[in-house]
C-alpha cells in the first residue's frame, strides 16, 4: 500500500469532484472531515480533505477498495472507519476518479435518501 502524508488543498480537490458530478441530480455539498463532502440524496458519497479524496464505498467493497492504487484506510482518532477510504490525488487521474465515484455510488445508491 502506498504511504503518503502530504497535505492537499481540499478546495482544489473539491473542484475536481464537482466537475465529475456536474449535471447529476440529488447531489449537495457539506463541510465535513476538514474539507468539502458531496452527498447523494443526503448520504455522504465522497469528499476532499487534507489527506486527499475520500470515498464511501461500504464494508462489502472495503477490501477491493483498499487493494486499489493510492488507497489508504480512513482513521479518526486512531479508529479505522471501514467502508471509507482516502485516496492519494496523485494516483487518481480522471479515469481513476470516475472509477472511485462509481464504486462509491454503487454503495450509496443502496441507502435510503435522508428526508425522503
Amino acid at each position: 500500500m502506498a504511504k503518503w502524508v502530504r497535505k492537499h488543498d481540499p478546495e482544489a480537490l473539491a473542484v475536481r469532484l464537482r466537475h465529475a458530478h456536474s449535471g447529476r441530480r440529488g447531489i449537495s455539498e457539506k463541510r465535513m472531515f476538514g474539507g468539502i463532502c458531496l452527498l447523494h440524496r443526503g448520504n455522504l458519497l465522497c469528499g476532499s480533505g487534507g489527506p486527499g479524496f475520500m470515498f464511501r464505498v461500504g464494508r462489502d467493497q472495503d477490501r477491493a477498495a483498499m487493494a486499489r492504487p493510492g488507497a489508504k484506510a480512513m482513521r479518526i482518532k486512531g479508529r479505522r472507519f471501514e467502508g471509507f477510504v482516502w485516496v492519494d490525488p496523485a494516483r487518481c487521474d480522471a479515469r481513476a476518479l470516475r472509477s472511485w465515484i462509481a464504486m462509491a455510488e454503487k454503495y450509496v445508491s443502496t441507502l435510503p435518501g435522508k428526508g425522503e
